[in-house]
Formats: structure tokens, sequence, C-alpha cells
């Protein structure tokens, strides 16, 4: 694996994508920007995005477009978030339905300064949706700081996927995963899966440092969870004070990882430098 020293060397050209232009993309980014509603895509500066929304794919960001914590991977702004919108449950699922999304995930900011963590968003949010709309979900959680009871009620809800992405492996979590732990991600979907029948789904980033063997030996902890889904994709540092980028994996490694991954049981694989955790999200509930 070749180690990139130099932070500011040129993307390889299998990183660069075009920006999303065009009529799909102005009438779905003018709908948000009037509902103001954020999303995912765009808050993480998403490669995909032109993509995913041709596809009729949204993630959609809860609870505001400020996080509490400051993993050193992550786009997203941190800082004290503000006051939550309690009318986002009923304009996400509006949205949906005017859109006729037929597959949306649904992610969040950590947030921590709230006593709930922004659970009654979170069921309201998947409620709504369902209520109005024919849209399948994917939850994509954070960690609730392991509280198992507020995880309940996601299942309960019963959405067609849970995910929790644990990001990289042990050895690099503390480094680059803000008061997150890799152990207690991993009981999250853990969790999940024994308690339900719910498809269950999570990701990593290649390039932050990782050996070959901590990539397997990771590998091995997720499927002995018994996550059905996984994703693995290249980190690329959003600004210059985010953790540096060490290596950019080639595409054919990507391959080697994703056949690997499938020979170990998983269900579904998504893996080359430009997966994200709702790349091709609308294939993972088949």
């Amino acid at each position: 694996m070749n180690i990139n020293k130099n932070k500011n060397k040129k993307k390889p050209i299998w990183l660069k994508v075009r920006l999303p232009i065009g009529g799909k993309y102005d009438n779905i980014n003018n709908l948000l920007l009037k509902e103001k509603l954020n999303t995912i895509c765009k808050s993480s500066d998403c490669p995909n995005l032109g993509t995913c929304w041709k596809n009729g794919v949204l993630s959609f960001l809860l609870l505001g477009n400020i996080c509490t914590r400051s993993c050193k991977f992550c786009a997203i702004k941190t800082g004290n978030p503000k006051k939550i919108n309690v009318l986002e449950p009923y304009q996400i699922a509006k949205t949906v339905k005017k859109m006729e999304i037929k597959h949306v995930v649904l992610t969040s900011v950590n947030r921590d300064d709230l006593k709930d963590m922004g659970i009654k968003i979170w069921i309201k949010t998947i409620r709504e949706i369902k209520k109005i709309s024919n849209s399948t979900i994917e939850a994509l959680i954070p960690d609730f700081k392991g509280h198992k009871n507020k995880i309940a009620l996601i299942i309960k809800e019963h959405p067609e996927i849970i995910s929790h992405n644990l990001e990289t492996v042990p050895r690099l979590t503390k480094k680059v995963r803000h008061r997150a732990k890799y152990e207690r991600s991993l009981s999250i979907l853990k969790y999940i899966k024994t308690k339900s029948d719910i498809r269950t789904k999570t990701g990593i980033m290649l390039g932050l440092g990782e050996t070959e063997l901590e990539v397997i030996n990771t590998f091995k902890d997720i499927r002995k969870a018994n996550i059905d889904i996984l994703t693995i994709g290249q980190y690329l540092a959003p600004t210059l004070k985010h953790y540096p980028v060490k290596s950019y994996i080639t595409p054919q490694k990507f391959k080697y990882y994703k056949n690997l991954a499938l020979d170990m049981g998983f269900l579904y694989v998504e893996s080359n430098p430009l997966v994200r955790s709702s790349y091709n999200a609308y294939q993972h509930i088949y």
C-alpha cells in the first residue's frame, strides 16, 4: 500500500467526478432550500450527489447541520447546534412525497446536547414518511452514546434498513472519531441484529493509515455481528485542518476487498473509491 505523505498531492484520476448540474439537480436543490432542509449529500460534500439525486435517492440530515462532536474525518460543522425544528419531520415527509422519492436515507448530526439526543425527531420523521409516502427507508443512526433503549425505538419503527458506521479500524477510531468507541458501535450493530429481522449495514473508510490485516480483522468483527451489508470507500480529507489522507487505495485493491468480504458471507458489498454510506442505497433493500 503506497503511503501519500504529501496531503496536498493531487487526487488520482479515479477520484475525479463531475459537478452536478442540470434540471433535476436544480429542482431538488431549490426545493430543499425552500423547505430549509439539510442533506448529508451536501453537508458532507459527497462525490455521488449528482448520481444519487438523479436516481431519486436522498439522504436527509436531521436535527440541523451543526454537530456536537468534532470527528477528524467529517465535513459537517462542529459547534453549538441551534434549537431543533419540530416541524422537520413533516417537512421531510412532504418533500419525500412531492418528489416521489423511492428510497430515503435518514441520518443526523450527533446531538449530545439534548436530553433525548434527538430520538423524538427520528421517530416522528420515520412515522410521517410512512404515513404519506411509499418510500422505503434506511435509518443511518448515530451511536446515541450506546443507549439501547433509544435504538430499540428505531427498531420498533421497522425501517427497511438500519445502519451505523464503524468508519475505521479499532486502532484509528480514537484518532478520527470524537467521543465514539469502536466496541460501542459494534455492540449497537449486534443489538439491532439480535433484536430484529431488519437488514443491517455498516461502512468503513480506507486511506487513514490502516493496514490490510487491520481491514480484514475489522471485516471479521462485522461478520461476527451478523451484519448484512458493508460499504467500503476512500477517505478524502474535507480540508487541510482535518485528518490527512495517508494513502490513496487503487480500484483494484477495492475490488480485492469486495471479493474478500463477499467470501466472508456479506449479502451485499459496495467497494470502490467513491463509495459512501448511501451509495446505491436503494439496491440494498433487495
